[in-house]
């Protein structure tokens, strides 16, 4: 009973009783355990916001470690492949409990600091380091160390061995949608510049006040993906925009082979094309043929090339023999890696791709004429099927799928955000638990770790996973299993735009070879 009641209750009935003092005695005894009712309440929240205060002082701390192994060592820190760096406090302990739900054990704030401490005490080479999971290490093998200097100094021995890198020039040939995030991204982890550099913008027509204001517009805010975590300017003079106080040099052309980079100071480049406009190796060979390039990642499905999904068959083609690759579609991103890992693991016979795709710019804003069937129709309010190719493509990624996979697609009235429904027929039986066990151990330990998140939500729908750095978020809570246990739909999320891009840039930082040491 709240606290005035009680007294004006108790009143009364002293007032009618008066003579009765078990009835003085009745409100005192109340008023006391109310009393003492009230002041636990008090104790417990005190301790409560005390607790809070003392792990965002610790975050606090931890934010400074992040940034003092970044800029100072060129050392990364990520948690369960979520990024760490220049995220707020709020932010960073949202990830800890997202990590302590992922892997079933509390994963604190206090730990990190520890176990971050320990790796700034050691001399390390540049480096990506999963704190989360060393983290959860150190908890299964506290018996085995007396400290967390010695477990840290045990698990990254191996780094020592690291050879060192050579930053590499990067040349974005296009400055769309995937080319200003890749640009995002470059400039917010440059650190201290020993990996990808980026040199230059190459955009069609001509270059003036009002082309580089509207260029540095479009970087600083995106509609979807918010505003740009920098500072961007523009240099008139020199035909440049200045991203986070470094000069990027915007040069107007209409043909690839027309551009000297050299006398930018450029050598040899990668170029990472996404304008669309050259899709086999013969025009996309035009760029070799500029002065100061020596590689070519094209940002879509090409032809004649390798096709590349990071993480399942970068490894097979050799940068030193190899100058022009393909990183292949979003779409393709997002089921091979899943694909993989059935494959590997219970085999598979058969199977269609369903992908529900965000709308995109080749399509109409209003009813007007396209060369394709359907996309004429305005994009924000019809739902579009049209085809896709990734269920082909998988297999230039994992051949032994070839000819195993349909696909179709189906353009939604969303900005961003989409949906790959994979119906799988399985060679060996399983269940609910065991696939999303096997899901669960891929995104947790393994080559794929980048590629896959285990998504654990049930309330999970398509905004949720815009700015999701993985290109595969397996939705554990809507796989369904036929009861004989051979067949299997899985629900895959994917930001098209975010974590393709992402993609991008993990493969670029592989043709460079400019790949750190890394643990995770």
């Amino acid at each position: 009973m709240p606290f005035k009641e009680l007294f004006f209750e108790g009143f009364l009935f002293s007032l009618k009783c008066a003579t009765k003092t078990f009835e003085i005695c009745y409100f005192c005894q109340n008023l006391k355990q109310l009393n003492q009712k009230q002041m636990g309440f008090n104790d417990t929240y005190d301790k409560e916001l005390a607790f809070q205060a003392d792990r965002r002082r610790a975050t606090v701390e931890f934010i400074k470690i992040i940034s003092d192994l970044w800029y100072d060592k060129s050392i990364e820190l990520v948690i369960f492949r979520n990024q760490l760096i220049d995220r707020n406090v709020s932010e960073i302990l949202n990830l800890h409990e997202y990590a302590g739900e992922f892997v079933q054990k509390p994963i604190s704030i206090f730990d990190s600091v520890e176990i971050a401490q320990a790796i700034s005490a050691l001399d390390l080479p540049p480096a990506k380091l999963d704190i989360g999971k060393l983290t959860y290490e150190f908890h299964l093998e506290d018996q085995k160390y007396s400290n967390a200097t010695a477990f840290v100094a045990d698990k990254l021995g191996s780094a020592k061995n690291n050879k060192g890198i050579k930053p590499k020039d990067v040349v974005l040939y296009g400055f769309g949608r995937i080319g200003r995030l890749v640009a995002r991204e470059l400039m917010t982890r440059t650190g201290k510049g020993n990996q990808l550099r980026l040199r230059a913008i190459v955009t069609r027509g001509a270059i003036n006040a009002t082309v580089l204001e509207k260029r540095a517009s479009l970087l600083r805010n995106d509609s979807v993906h918010g505003d740009f975590s920098g500072m961007v300017s523009i240099d008139e003079a020199n035909n440049a925009l200045i991203i986070n106080g470094t000069t990027v040099k915007v040069i107007s052309a209409n043909a690839p082979e027309d551009i000297d980079y050299t006398s930018f100071g450029i050598n040899k480049a990668l170029v990472i094309d996404n304008t669309g406009a050259f899709r086999d190796k013969e025009a996309l060979s035009r760029h070799l043929k500029s002065k100061g390039v020596d590689k070519v990642l094209l940002t879509a499905p090409g032809k004649g090339i390798p096709n590349i999904v990071h993480g399942v068959n970068h490894l097979e083609h050799n940068p030193d023999k190899v100058h022009i690759f393909s990183a292949a579609s979003c779409t393709t991103n997002a089921i091979t890696p899943i694909l993989k890992a059935v494959e590997d693991s219970f085999g598979l016979k058969t199977g269609h791709l369903e992908t529900i795709h965000a709308y995109t710019n080749d399509q109409n804003l209003v009813d007007n004429f396209h060369s394709k069937y359907r996309r004429g129709r305005a994009a924000a309010l019809n739902m579009v099927i049209t085809e896709t190719g990734a269920g082909k493509a998988v297999s230039k990624a994992l051949p032994s799928l070839e000819g195993k996979l349909t696909s179709n697609a189906i353009r939604v009235p969303v900005p961003n955000g989409s949906l790959a429904i994979l119906s799988l027929e399985l060679e060996k039986e399983t269940s609910i638990e065991s696939m999303n066990a096997v899901m669960k151990k891929y995104a947790l330990e393994g080559s794929l770790v980048e590629q896959i998140k285990y998504e654990m939500s049930d309330e999970l729908v398509s905004s949720d996973i815009v700015g999701c750095s993985a290109p595969s978020i397996y939705d554990s809570k809507a796989t369904i299993v036929r009861a004989d246990g051979k067949n299997a739909i899985l629900y895959i999320w994917y930001d098209n735009e975010y974590g393709y891009s992402h993609q991008v840039v993990r493969l670029a930082k592989h043709i460079a070879k400019v790949r750190r040491f890394a643990y995770y």
